[in-house]
């Protein structure tokens, strides 16, 4: 495994209020992660996956702990802040493309750039790369409503990886998709991993998705019970 730490969770606890008291959606998490891994929350329903994958996306922040990304604690940062973590460094892909049906292709991947500072001509260069990446080059001009369900999520992909962020975060990424379409967009997410030396974090339910990742951290409870390494278990 790589060695450069660039996502720290240290004693992280998140609780939400409910009614008159609190839940506590994760409990003294203790993780880190390096540049380059592919890895992901394992764990049923309400077991923190998706509020571990919002810290670590500076969407939300701990209640106690530290959660470090890209050096930065999340806890400390302003919305402005944030939302610069995000643009800079941190892609993400959900289970629901999120496409912009009025756009096509293009403007919709396009449209993760346009907070930057690119000429016309370097966002075109890097929209048409990223669409290779993804094999949808020959489908710019392309509207949402014309693509399949395993088309519409390779948009996702370009549009989230367009701008090399350092850091992939995919929430149920295959939900919606059939076998065949996950195991495509799979690949790709791999291949990318592998080539761009992004690190790709998952939360799944799928097992589909847990055959490719190096790394799988199982919750319960907001617990992390297990933490396995490529069959082995590295932490418990």
């Amino acid at each position: 495994m790589k060695t450069d730490i660039i996502i720290s969770i240290e004693n992280v606890t998140k609780k939400f209020k409910d009614g008159d008291g609190e839940f506590t959606a994760l409990s003294n998490i203790n993780l880190e992660f390096s540049k380059g891994e592919f890895a992901g929350f394992v764990g049923p329903s309400g077991s923190g996956k998706t509020t571990l994958l919002n810290i670590i996306g500076s969407l939300d922040s701990p209640t106690e702990g530290n959660a470090l990304v890209m050096g930065k604690n999340i806890a400390g940062l302003s919305h402005k802040e944030s939302a610069l973590l995000r643009n800079k460094h941190i892609g993400f892909i959900f289970q629901v493309y999120n496409l912009l049906p009025v756009y096509t292709v293009f403007e919709n991947v396009e449209f993760a750039l346009l907070l930057q500072n690119y000429s016309a001509s370097e966002r075109k260069k890097r929209v048409m790369e990223a669409l290779e990446w993804v094999g949808l080059q020959n489908m710019p001009d392309k509207k949402p409503s014309k693509l399949s369900g395993g088309e519409g999520q390779r948009v996702a992909i370009a549009r989230a990886m367009v701008k090399r962020p350092e850091i992939l975060i995919a929430d149920e990424p295959t939900a919606n998709l059939d076998a065949k379409n996950a195991h495509i967009i799979l690949q790709m997410m791999k291949k990318l991993n592998e080539e761009l030396d992004t690190t790709f974090l998952f939360s799944t339910h799928d097992e589909k998705v847990m055959e490719y990742l190096d790394r799988i951290v199982h919750l319960e409870d907001g617990k992390v019970v297990r933490d396995e390494v490529k069959n082995k278990v590295a932490a418990s």
